[in-house]
């Protein structure tokens, strides 16, 4: 983060700065018992009259409006800062090695700017001055305040119209694979060879300080182009479909084969005594029908069962494909049962003909094993193989799990259309080795019961049919190659491809100059090429591996000063946003005509686009950056974390922000909300009854559940803690960083190490000894600012469960602020931050939003815009939906 230890020691002073001064505070006795506390509601609307942001004017600072005042600093600001400040930072002392009385007032060309910054926030968040040297009155601190503020908000506004503000990146890894899904109209996995994006100081990976290119991407990029162009369209005639149809009967013929050659060897020993034979016969077959644990075969007019059993020597389970589709029996005797539980699963063996492109289409009749309402098992498919005892994978290619809601007297087919393209890996020995063989070269389905509770599912028949086309050319080939009286000239029918497909992909009005290069390259390519398809899916591989494609916004001809966006570089910025790719064919249509930089027509747009099921991709992939939930991927606990519910915990933050959004909820729910998004396994976790299905859910929360607001959710908790432990420390980093945008500076070299070999420390608690830890000189300065806000997380475990004890110790989550203001556990933290910390929380997210928005970070010229926005917003009452559309229609997004 810091590049040099100047620049350290500047990010070390300034928040010795905060906490010199604010551990001199001293907390004030109260009167006020625990049932006279306002709920954390009412702490909501009570903290919200407090901000300054609902008494500042949301009229716009311009360039021309903004003007300094020295005189501001001199007759209103310098003498409060004298009488309450300079004797702790001025010439006499100087602690944090701040000096008041010698910071250059000048905010635009002055150096001092980061420092005024920090005043203005140990003043608004009430750190300083101590009142044991101080007595600033709260009309004094509040004048204080909106002079600085006003004139902050100046020399930002003033610095952004006379500096340089680039957002000239490239596309993401992520936004690259939607750019092609929605150009070429289908779901696929495009991007998968590209390498992941570093993430920027900030977190995001859409930065414009990370996302540069090279020459060796470049042709990167043409390879993808193409093989993405070669899977949306086809060259020769439909490929024949081939077909499995297995029924149960088929399936658990090895199985069963076992317990008839047991009843055969009863049959041979016993055949001279009739009566013992019947009688030993009766008992294997009563043996027969005992119940299992794992996935078995059953009988149902005998009730007679098999344990599955698979195994990949030889191939000797799988089924061989026809070339017609087999007729579906009328009915079943024979099913297969897949228990509750975690490897509870059925192989369906394929063999070695899976083909590598098309859609393989599953379908299964299905049922629960009971009709019982209550019992809702889930589904999901999986595709794999095995060559040999080292060579073995196995994906899940099902979306979305599967609830079975069917009943054993009405099954019904479920299906899955899997492409095959996006399977990785293949068995790659399945081409070159004999089936029968080793290394096998078979493929196989795997049906998973994946259900958090108990419920079985009960499998009749599976019909797997592959390469499937529902149209012939595919609906994506059409997409390109078009009907068109034009389809006989061919180098008509090109420019009419052209013209459609470039302005698409580079989001503008395309001219006939770039269109006549274009036809030229077709021509060249024609003649090396054996159909009129084949020539153009070169050339239209040169428009998706072009810059005009890959690149976001271009450079300013102004880069001195803010530009406004055009039309369509506007398009294609709210597109990135709130989608991640390129605009549709209404917000181009709206470019070309000079529309869409019109204020009415923008919000109609954002609005539109925020109803669209796209912008669940911006919640994802927002959320995820924001809040750091890919830390979550590298937690190992001791006794290990599902891989189900390590899922939900990833989804957790990210239902919660689309469910907020839908609905325009307040922000402040992110610190504090009474319901959840859960979905049962989840739920299970948190102890919330009557939460069935593994879709999340919103369940209704009370005091009782310790849950509501992002602070309480388990993956949050648990990528900050150690794996096998809570971690005060991580967990308190994250609280200032991601919520509060207060990142602490990076420790001090050498700073000790806890020492667990010492016996007095190893009998400690982990709150006891990081309290030891802090004692030491070295470890003060950062911890006594950390460690408080993860402490008041105590009672959350490794995973994020609720605790009351420790090794046999009452938990002790209160903790006490630099201010020494008390936490009273996760309650207390909630409490403090929508006392205390509304507008800061407001501001944070705002800057997070607007980073992403713009996909680069912020200085302090953008500042002016930020503020703006959040004033926006805190008027119009924190609703999620609203910030978004503020940030949108910004003049900081709206320029480059």
């Amino acid at each position: 983060m810091f590049q040099n230890k100047s620049t350290y020691f500047i990010a070390t002073q300034k928040w010795v700065l905060k906490l010199t001064l604010g551990t001199l505070l001293v907390s004030l006795p109260s009167s006020v018992t625990a049932s006279d506390k306002p709920t954390l509601e009412e702490l909501k609307i009570s903290g919200a009259k407090q901000s300054r942001y609902r008494k500042q004017s949301t009229v716009p600072i311009t360039p021309k409006s903004a003007e300094l005042s020295p005189q501001k600093f001199r007759k209103a600001i310098m003498p409060i800062l004298t009488e309450h400040c300079v004797k702790c930072h001025g010439p006499d002392k100087a602690k944090a090695d701040l000096r008041i009385d010698e910071l250059n007032p000048d905010l635009v060309k002055g150096g001092d700017v980061d420092w005024w910054l920090e005043v203005m926030a140990v003043l608004g968040n009430g750190e300083m001055p101590p009142p044991r040297r101080s007595k600033l009155s709260t009309e004094d601190r509040t004048q204080l305040i909106d002079l600085l503020s006003k004139e902050i908000q100046n020399a930002s506004t003033i610095r952004r119209a006379s500096g340089k503000h680039s957002s000239f990146r490239r596309m993401t890894r992520y936004e690259y694979n939607y750019a092609l899904q929605d150009i070429l109209g289908l779901e696929r996995e495009f991007a998968r060879d590209l390498p992941p994006e570093a993430r920027s100081e900030d977190g995001f990976q859409n930065s414009s300080e990370t996302l540069h290119m090279s020459v060796v991407q470049l042709e990167t990029y043409r390879r993808l182009a193409k093989k993405a162009l070669a899977r949306a369209t086809t060259l020769g005639q439909r490929p024949p479909v081939l077909y499995w149809g297995v029924s149960m009967e088929q399936a658990s013929k090895i199985d069963f084969s076992n317990q008839y050659e047991k009843i055969n060897q009863l049959k041979n020993k016993f055949k001279e005594d009739p009566e013992k034979q019947k009688s030993e016969i009766e008992k294997l077959l009563n043996s027969f029908r005992k119940p299992h644990g794992n996935t078995h075969f059953k009988i149902l007019s005998t009730g007679q069962t098999t344990p599955h059993s698979w195994s990949y020597g030889r191939a000797r389970y799988a089924h061989k494909p026809t070339s017609t589709r087999p007729e579906i029996p009328k009915s079943f005797d024979h099913v297969a049962i897949i228990p509750q539980g975690r490897h509870r699963t059925l192989i369906v063996e394929l063999g070695e003909k899976v083909p590598d492109e098309g859609i393989l289409r599953v379908r299964a009749l299905v049922s629960k094993t009971t009709a019982e309402e209550k019992q809702t098992p889930s589904l999901q498919l999986e595709f794999g193989f095995q060559a040999s005892n080292e060579g073995r994978a196995r994906l899940r290619v099902s979306k979305k799990d599967i609830p079975i809601t069917a009943t054993p007297d009405k099954p019904k087919f479920y299906h899955w259309d899997v492409p095959l393209g996006d399977i990785y890996l293949r068995n790659t020995v399945r081409k070159t080795s004999p089936l029968g063989a080793m290394p096998n070269p078979s493929e196989y389905i795997r049906f998973v019961n994946s259900s958090a509770s108990q419920g079985d599912i009960q499998i009749y028949y599976v019909e797997v049919s592959t390469p499937v086309y529902d149209h012939w050319p595919p609906e994506s080939h059409q997409r390109i190659f078009f009907d068109s009286e034009k389809r006989k000239d061919e180098t008509a029918y090109a420019k009419e491809i052209l013209k459609k497909f470039m302005s698409r992909a580079w989001r503008r009005k395309i001219s006939p100059d770039e269109i006549e290069r274009k036809v030229r390259l077709f021509h060249r390519m024609r003649k090396l090429s054996n159909s009129f398809e084949q020539a153009m899916v070169e050339v239209l591989a040169t428009v998706l591996s072009s810059p005009d494609f890959l690149y976001i916004v271009r450079h300013s001809k102004k880069p001195s000063q803010p530009t406004p966006l055009s039309d369509h570089e506007l398009a294609t910025r709210l597109s990135m946003f709130l989608w991640s790719s390129v605009p549709d064919g209404k917000l181009l249509e709206l470019a070309n005509a000079g529309k869409l930089t019109q204020p009415k027509i923008l919000v109609a747009q954002i609005q539109r686009m925020l109803k669209d099921s796209r912008s669940k991709r911006f919640s994802k992939h927002f959320v995820r950056q924001w809040l750091g939930i890919q830390l979550l991927d590298f937690v190992k606990p001791k006794r290990g974390l599902e891989p189900l519910l390590k899922e939900a915990m990833q989804r957790e933050p990210i239902e919660l922000f689309q469910e907020m959004l839908l609905h325009n909820e307040s922000v402040l729910n992110f610190i504090h909300a009474d319901y959840t998004m859960v979905n049962e396994r989840l739920a299970r976790h948190y102890g919330l009854p009557n939460v069935q299905g593994n879709h999340f859910q919103r369940v209704a929360l009370d005091l009782r559940h310790n849950r509501g607001g992002l602070l309480t959710q388990a993956g949050l908790l648990a990528m900050n803690s150690s794996g096998e432990d809570s971690n005060p420390l991580k967990r308190g980093i994250w609280v200032l960083e991601s919520l509060l945008n207060d990142p602490p500076p990076p420790p001090p070299p050498a700073v000790p190490e806890i020492d667990l070999a010492d016996p007095e420390i190893a009998k400690m608690t982990l709150k006891e000894r990081i309290e030891d830890h802090r004692n030491h000189a070295a470890c003060m300065s950062c911890h006594i600012k950390i460690d408080p806000w993860g402490i008041a997380l105590e009672n959350f475990d490794a995973l994020g469960r609720w605790r009351n004890k420790i090794n046999g110790k009452p938990v002790d989550a209160t903790s006490r602020l630099f201010n020494n203001e008390l936490l009273e556990g996760m309650d207390g933290l909630k409490r403090f931050l929508l006392k205390n910390r509304q507008d800061q929380f407001v501001q944070a997210l705002v800057h997070r939003m607007t980073t992403y928005a713009l996909g680069r970070p912020l200085t302090f010229s953008d500042r002016a815009g930020v503020e703006e926005i959040t004033a926006q917003i805190r008027q119009r009452g924190d609703g999620l939906a609203t910030l978004i559309k503020q940030v949108a229609t910004s003049e900081l997004f709206r320029t480059k």
